[in-house]
């Protein structure tokens, strides 16, 4: 019997897909990377994940696991070889308000994790634009961040434990419910961040936290980025450390969402150049009540902060959302980054992270290489300003792969020179593989060669990926 033979008798005919049945799981969802999978596995459980595996591991076979495949870097690339797809794996094992934990599967999408929460009161702070379809497996296998990541932190730091099935198929309880455990080495942070080349997460146990009772929004137009971190810290001492979100919009993201979203409308009568979305949300009910003039005091608190930089001069404009809708409205601008960027030909899209006072010097630095490598180049930043992550992309006048490398390879230049990543949130699958070889310490690359040795000897997990090979 064929090794197909024996994943189609353990997981059933109909969950071993090729062919046409494999086409929506051959191209990445940017478009950049196309495969043909050798067959596409769909095990319902963790107990197939490991016996497939087991199968896998002893033929010498590689496999490369897919869940939402949302991902931006080609980490589920897979031609001519096994896809194991975690769908299948979409239970909600358990919501415990008690111990604001929740146990769910690999294949649970996480705007349902959002939803199931909210049912008890409590909320999964993990937010970004692709929650409709990006599955929680693979935002722990990337350790992804999103707009809360401020106040919360990434999605490392929302687990408390894993499932995790190792390449010859065992499985690894690592399933703890605990704040505390400090016996020997944390394997748990081993896997998460290492989309799928050390093991493949099946479940996982994650912090929950009481939903806020208030939520005050504001858009905000400052003279310049110095002006926004001052507005930030300003803002995180007068609420106690409550602000969730802030994210920058530059004038010329506005322009472009204003060309490719006209149902968007502006935030301000004229068009500003430092743009900034600010959310501050509380649980405590004296900050939810609203008093005699039927303003919340969180609201009132955000309006207060924002007359006095209105009144100095260090915002020039502000508005802050008083319906829900509004606040719908300015969070709408934010999340259509990722709608306004595809699709508009070849791209350098860098996704990179900078200590909070060199944001802007880093801004200043591009757009004078841009100016010199390709005058006529398109430019689109947007960022996470408060945890210091830049989403910066550029859109050279050529389809020449020499010159993207040429400005890749200058964003990671400057961000070095400023003491920065040139990975932030988005993983490093196949894209940031040359500047893994490029800029990661030589000796942590070595280790990082020998933890997957160690834990994958035969290679058979998403091989190519995250490591460059020597």
């Amino acid at each position: 019997m064929t090794l197909l033979t024996h994943l189609a008798a353990l997981l059933g005919p109909a969950h071993v897909l090729s062919g046409a049945e494999a086409a929506r799981y051959s191209r990445d969802w940017l478009g950049n990377y196309h495969w043909t999978p050798l067959a596409v596995l769909r095990p319902a459980d963790r107990d197939q994940v490991a016996s497939a595996l087991k199968l896998i591991h002893a033929a010498g076979a590689s496999v490369v696991p897919v869940g939402g495949n949302t991902g931006l870097t080609g980490a589920t690339e897979a031609e001519g070889t096994l896809m194991l797809s975690l769908e299948r794996l979409n239970h909600i094992r358990e919501i415990n308000p008690g111990t604001r934990t929740a146990t769910v599967e690999a294949g649970v999408v996480l705007a349902r994790i959002h939803e199931a929460v909210a049912e008890h009161g409590m909320i999964f702070p993990l937010l970004f634009g692709a929650r409709g379809s990006a599955m929680i497996g693979g935002n722990l296998s990337t350790n992804a961040g999103g707009s809360n990541v401020l106040r919360y932190g990434n999605t490392r730091a929302l687990c408390l434990g894993l499932e995790v099935v190792l390449a010859d198929g065992t499985v690894l309880d690592l399933m703890s419910h605990l704040h505390k455990d400090n016996s020997g080495y944390d394997l748990r942070d081993l896997f998460i961040g290492a989309e799928g080349t050390l093991g493949i997460i099946t479940a996982a146990v994650l912090k929950l936290l009481p939903k806020p009772l208030a939520y005050a929004t504001a858009m905000v137009a400052v003279p310049s980025l110095a002006d926004a971190l001052a507005l930030l810290n300003r803002l995180q001492s007068a609420s106690g450390g409550m602000v969730e979100a802030f994210e920058y919009m530059p004038g010329s993201y506005m322009d472009r969402l204003a060309r490719r979203r006209p149902d968007l409308r502006m935030p301000f009568d004229h068009r500003q150049e430092v743009n900034i979305l600010v959310e501050v949300a509380s649980t405590a009910p004296r900050d939810a009540t609203p008093g005699g003039d039927g303003v919340m005091p969180l609201a009132a608190l955000l309006e207060h902060e924002l007359a006095a930089m209105l009144e100095s001069g260090a915002a020039l404009d502000a508005v802050v959302a008083a319906s829900e809708a509004q606040r719908r409205e300015m969070w709408a601008r934010r999340e259509a980054a990722a709608e306004i960027s595809v699709g508009w030909g070849s791209m350098v899209d860098s996704d990179v992270s900078l200590p909070l006072d060199r944001v802007a010097l880093f801004l200043d630095r591009m757009a004078g290489h841009v100016a010199q490598l390709d005058p006529a180049a398109d430019v689109m930043v947007v960022a996470h300003l408060g945890d210091g992550n830049i989403h910066h992309t550029i859109w050279p006048t050529r389809d020449d792969a020499g010159l993207r490398d040429l400005l890749r390879e200058t964003v990671e230049d400057v961000v070095t020179d400023l003491g920065g990543s040139f990975s932030a949130e988005h993983g490093i699958g196949l894209t940031k593989l040359p500047s893994m070889a490029r800029r990661k310490n030589p000796a942590a690359l070595e280790v990082m060669r020998q933890i997957k040795a160690a834990l994958d000897p035969k290679g058979v997990l998403n091989p190519g990926k995250v490591v460059p090979r020597e």
